[in-house]
């Protein structure tokens, strides 16, 4: 995945993490004819593997699919007549915080040496490499959904496949007012997360939830329910940005998206200044 080649660089435009605007057509009418390679991590025991193969029973549509271990994928990757659903490491090598990613990422076999040169459909970042799975575990069938969602809305426009995906999701900000919006407490930043702050700083409905709750209002397909989904060092002092992005439990849309750097005045977490942007 030419990820260098992106939007130009994830400095410039960070919602690539998101969405791929150089997949080409051609590329989503050949994903539409394969059979999806579901790789699963060696270890058994991982909550990628426990969840992952949940959601695609229960959720995946798009194309028929198998599960596949890592040696199997090795082997198969460069067939073109398959695509992967792979969980793969990346650290963009000309940035300057040295940070490296865990994405979720929909690609195309192809004749290359590195996974992460495969041709992309589309990618979602889990989280940074340090950052237990159990932090997003419980979101991966609302990831795997949107992902189909993302490819389906290019299929059906395919003039978004060479705009900016930021324009496109963008404008469901003004509907977040319909929505509830589910927060686990520590994706919050750490001066807000008391519900005194909250109900301060925002003017519509916000809840704190456990990961469960919001795990299953994406199993229910809770049209009332926008979800954050926070990407950020977790315990790490890492210096680094953090990603907040709100995606519908129900559509499987994006309803919000921005970034910050860390520092002393912009914790781990949403933001005074994102709950004020959502209630304009």
């Amino acid at each position: 995945m030419k990820r260098a080649l992106i939007l130009a660089t994830l400095l410039v435009l960070p919602l690539y993490l998101w969405a791929t605007p150089i997949t080409r057509k051609q590329d989503i009418d050949d994903f539409l004819k394969t059979t999806t390679y579901v790789v699963l991590d060696d270890n058994a025991m991982t909550e990628w593997n426990f969840k992952i193969q949940e959601a695609v029973e229960k959720f995946w549509t798009i194309t028929p699919y198998k599960f596949i271990t890592r040696k199997e994928f090795d082997t198969l990757k460069n067939d073109m007549d398959k695509s992967f659903l792979v969980r793969l490491q990346f650290r963009w090598p000309k940035d300057k915080i040295k940070a490296t990613y865990n994405f979720m990422s929909l690609v195309l076999g192809a004749a290359v040496d590195k996974p992460t040169d495969m041709p992309e459909i589309c990618s979602i970042p889990l989280g940074y490499e340090s950052a237990n799975q159990m932090s997003w575990g419980y979101k991966l069938a609302g990831f795997l959904r949107f992902i189909q969602a993302h490819v389906r809305r290019l299929q059906e426009n395919p003039s978004l496949i060479s705009s900016d995906p930021l324009d496109f999701y963008n404008k469901n900000i003004r509907e977040i007012g319909d929505h509830e919006i589910w927060v686990v407490r520590t994706d919050l930043a750490p001066d807000i997360r008391s519900l005194e702050q909250l109900r301060k700083n925002y003017s519509g409905v916000i809840r704190v939830v456990k990961p469960e709750d919001i795990e299953k209002a994406i199993n229910e397909k809770n049209e009332h329910v926008i979800y954050l989904h926070k990407v950020g060092p977790e315990s790490s002092n890492l210096q680094a940005r953090v990603y907040k992005v709100l995606l519908g439990a129900g559509d499987d849309s994006i309803y919000y998206f921005d970034y910050h750097m860390m520092s002393r005045s912009n914790g781990d977490g949403l933001l005074k200044k994102d709950l004020k942007r959502m209630s304009r």
